[in-house]
């Protein structure tokens, strides 16, 4: 019996200890450490990448044109100026078109061309991640406007297309067939 009585010590100690951790985290998050306040909706949805259904994009529309524009003063510094990318690490950005069909090949060039899947990842990443140096501050107008001309120079749309909510969901990405879906059921509420 007495070689018993330690353990039931031990466990009643862990079972103990637990329970304020376990009141503390049924708290409210702005109630256990006595500063912050809960998170808005709108100041989530900047966390969240737009799935390939396009829903959550915003309101606003851009072509290729008007994205020339957007790019010039704002990408081609990282990009360059036919959107073949620096390559100098640390001093510039990835190429953005071309490499259709490398792949699979000993020398892969991943381009918006050759590998993304779906356009509304690239309004996605651009929304939030670009230009580098100041992500997030372009309009949502100017994310439309430079993906339709990133898009139009990959020959995937034309040049004349407007891109916006509806139309982006739409576009069909030469590699979209090269990913394998995911088949859990969890990543299918974000498509």
């Amino acid at each position: 019996m007495s070689t018993h009585k330690p353990f039931i010590t031990a466990v009643c100690a862990v079972v103990m200890a637990a329970c304020p951790i376990a009141a503390i985290a049924q708290m409210p998050n702005d109630a256990r450490f006595g500063f912050g306040t809960p998170a808005k909706p709108e100041d989530m949805a900047r966390y969240f990448s737009i799935p390939p259904s396009g829903r959550g994009l915003p309101p606003g529309n851009g072509t290729a044109e008007q994205g020339a524009k957007v790019y010039a003063e704002n990408c081609v510094a990282c990009h360059g100026e036919r959107l073949e990318g620096i390559p100098q690490p640390g001093l510039g950005g990835d190429k953005l078109i071309g490499g259709r069909g490398t792949l699979a090949t000993q020398t892969p060039v991943k381009t918006v061309e050759s590998y993304w899947p779906y356009a509304t990842t690239l309004f996605d990443y651009v929304k939030r991640a670009m230009p580098f140096s100041v992500p997030g501050s372009l309009s949502d107008n100017d994310v439309y406007a430079v993906v339709a001309y990133v898009l139009s120079e990959a020959k995937i749309i034309q040049p004349t297309d407007v891109m916006n909510a509806e139309s982006l969901p739409n576009v069909r990405m030469p590699n979209r067939d090269g990913f394998v879906p995911d088949a859990r059921p969890e990543v299918q509420l974000y498509h």
